[in-house]
């Protein structure tokens, strides 16, 4: 009876996933690619050194934030962001028609501050100014 109990006990629950990370992680790469992927077809030169750097979706998979980076920097944001509105309902389409779920979340572009911030960061550290003393 015990060894019934231990087979039992390593049986993965009915409706569990075997994945070993979340959901939403899962659809957040999948998202990733097919938004990437569709930004090479899109014919909009505002967006071709735009990388899309990672995606949060909500728990409820209603809403995603695309961060993106890109070579133009933040002088190029402005621009960035209106051709991602532009071509946002393309994406959309995109996206629902590539992905087997019953919704497609709503997208949202905003920069990647993270990378941008590392990148500053590396700049410092690259060229480091000498301290002055404050002992005059």
């Amino acid at each position: 009876m015990s060894r019934q109990n231990s087979r039992s006990r390593s049986r993965q629950p009915k409706g569990g996933s075997s994945h070993s990370y979340p959901r939403t992680a899962r659809l957040s790469e999948v998202l990733r690619e097919i938004i990437a992927d569709e930004l090479t077809r899109i014919d909009d030169e505002r967006l071709e050194l735009v990388t899309i750097t990672a995606i949060d979706v909500d728990a409820e998979m209603n809403r995603a934030i695309v961060f993106y980076d890109s070579m133009a920097g933040e002088a190029g944001d402005e621009g960035i962001l209106i051709a991602l509105g532009e071509h946002r309902s393309r994406i959309q389409s995109s996206i629902n028609r590539q992905m087997h779920a019953r919704k497609t979340p709503v997208l949202t572009f905003k920069p990647d501050e993270v990378i941008r911030a590392a990148e500053r960061i590396d700049r410092i550290l690259k060229n480091p100014r000498p301290f002055e003393d404050d002992e005059s």
